[in-house]
């Protein structure tokens, strides 16, 4: 990539404290992510105050997914044409606003629309605030900002479906959006006072006045990235291939995005600037980022669910167990955010991958009888390789790259998190769901027929009997009963198929980190 830089004067400054500037947009983060999260835990009682179906309540996820998706990325082409500041705000002012109509709404569809509304304010706010960090931040001192912005990814989720069954165990549904107007409204107040584009965003404002909108960019990526977010987020529910809806959106998705590369490469104009992709450092970050996301929302996933389902534990218990590898992210973070000043990032990266397979690994251990600290220190283990992937991705993906790119860059980066996640949360559900019916079926066969299988029945029934004074029910609760046992052994077993194949790839994914060249002294801090 280039060195040189349009307008390469003196580093522009903000005139706040950077901290305070970081503080201000990490609210607005921390915000959105946990929206993410947050009201899984709350569809049975949506579906069941707004009289619908389990299946049609899931579309209040689906269709923020959806929304965010396609805003991710044109964020940077809208920032260009509005101001970095100005979109900011309005994403803010959006966001807020449309989770105090979904707090309101009495019926699925409404909440459905404004649930889209609340999507497309989100969607602006990650990749607008990354590159407000990268800007705002002197050059030794961007990984700590990052770190700032890292704790508040990573923890959202974490706390997300604790919180979110808290409120609506204690309370009702609707505050799981309630809460975020006051954090919306006091982050609209600072921005105002903190938040400032620096001298090239204007020139950027002034660069598209003159140039056409990308109209045919614009509806490929809206169309190809909304479909397959619908792909990803309903595959499962509707036995993926085996389904005509699921084809046929997988159809428009890839047309719709392959035509999108194609158009984009050759506009002069782009929404996304595909050729930054050329930076080596910032197309290994990208799948990087990607795998970082797969793994942070599936593993989200996987414990509570295994503790829901398997253990029987409450949805707010459950996220209980991931509340506290939040507190180790956020006690890793600083550290880390020092280190990537002094230390390559690369090594970094590498190491946090080594921690993440291995915590992976040991997490193999799970069976029926764990204890809520067992699944605990699963995920504070996870945390720490987090910890150290998030921070130096970031901070070597800006390698190399003019700052005025900051945008796109915090764009593309965002989207492949975001990206990741979905595809980590759809890669979970399928296989625990797939290998689940396996395992079933394997010890089925092999206990069904057996004589040690009849033994038990026998040995169980007279049990029964004895406390029913039935014979046939007694046989009866004896299947049942051996049944039950043997679906939560085939499930602790896909659980640990999901988990291997999670540390597989995550082995598989770190030689990409050599892939990756060192860079320059000052290179990762400033975005030269």
């Amino acid at each position: 990539m280039s060195e040189a830089q349009p307008g390469a004067s003196p580093r522009w400054r903000p005139s706040h404290n950077p901290w305070a500037v970081a503080m201000t947009v990490t609210l607005a983060t921390f915000m959105e992510v946990l929206d993410t999260s947050i009201a899984n835990v709350a569809l049975p009682h949506i579906a069941g105050s707004l009289s619908a179906g389990q299946d049609e309540s899931t579309w209040v996820l689906t269709s923020y997914l959806v929304s965010n998706a396609i805003i991710l990325p044109i964020s940077a082409w809208a920032s260009d044409r509005i101001g970095r500041k100005r979109f900011y705000m309005g994403c803010v002012l959006l966001f807020t606003l449309s989770s105090l109509l979904c707090g309101l709404s009495t019926t699925l569809p409404m909440l459905i629309f404004f649930r889209v509304l609340q999507g497309a304010g989100g969607g602006g706010l990650g990749p607008s605030e990354q590159a407000i960090l990268a800007d705002t931040f002197a050059p030794e001192q961007r990984g700590m900002g990052f770190a700032m912005y890292g704790m508040a990814v990573v923890l959202a989720p974490a706390i997300g479906p604790t919180l979110g069954g808290y409120l609506t165990d204690n309370y009702s549904w609707h505050w799981i959006f309630f809460i975020n107007v006051p954090i919306g409204l006091l982050s609209l107040f600072l921005t105002s006072r903190m938040v400032e584009d620096p001298p090239w965003i204007g020139d950027a404002m002034e660069r598209a006045k003159h140039s056409p909108v990308d109209y045919m960019g614009l509806s490929l990526i809206a169309v190809g990235l909304g479909a397959l977010q619908v792909v990803l987020d309903k595959g499962q529910r509707e036995d993926w291939f085996a389904s005509h809806f699921i084809q046929i959106f997988t159809t428009v998705s890839v047309v719709a995005l392959l035509g999108f590369i194609v158009w984009e490469l050759r506009e002069n104009d782009p929404i996304l600037n595909l050729r930054l992709l050329k930076n080596r450092n910032f197309a290994v970050s990208n799948i990087l980022m990607f795998t970082l996301g797969w793994v942070l929302y599936g593993s989200t996933v996987l414990i509570p669910q295994f503790l829901q389902t398997v253990m029987g534990y409450t949805a707010e218990l459950a996220g209980m167990a991931l509340s506290p590898g939040g507190l180790v992210v956020m006690a890793m973070m600083p550290i880390v955010g020092a280190l990537v000043s002094r230390v390559d990032s690369r090594k970094l990266i590498t190491f946090g991958f080594i921690a993440l397979a291995a915590s992976m690994f040991h997490m193999t251990s799970i069976y029926m009888g764990i204890d809520f600290k067992t699944a605990m220190m699963y995920r504070n283990y996870q945390s720490i390789g987090l910890a150290f992937l998030f921070v130096p991705i970031n901070t070597l993906c800006y390698a190399g790259v003019p700052k005025e790119q900051n945008n796109q860059i915090s764009s593309m980066i965002n989207l492949m998190r975001n990206l990741g996640g979905s595809f980590g949360i759809s890669f979970v559900t399928t296989m625990l769901s797939r290998r689940m019916q396996v395992h079933q079926s394997v010890l089925a066969a092999h206990t069904v027929n057996s004589d040690k299988m009849q033994d038990m029945v026998h040995s169980m029934g007279g049990m029964y009997a004895s406390r029913l004074g039935s014979g046939p029910g007694a046989i009866q609760r004896a299947y049942d009963s051996i049944y039950g046992t043997m679906q939560q052994q085939a499930a602790v077993l896909a659980y640990r198929d999901t988990i291997v194949i999670m540390a597989i790839i995550i082995i598989a994914v770190m030689p990409l980190v050599l892939l990756a060249r060192k860079p320059k002294p000052g290179e990762v801090s400033m975005g030269h």
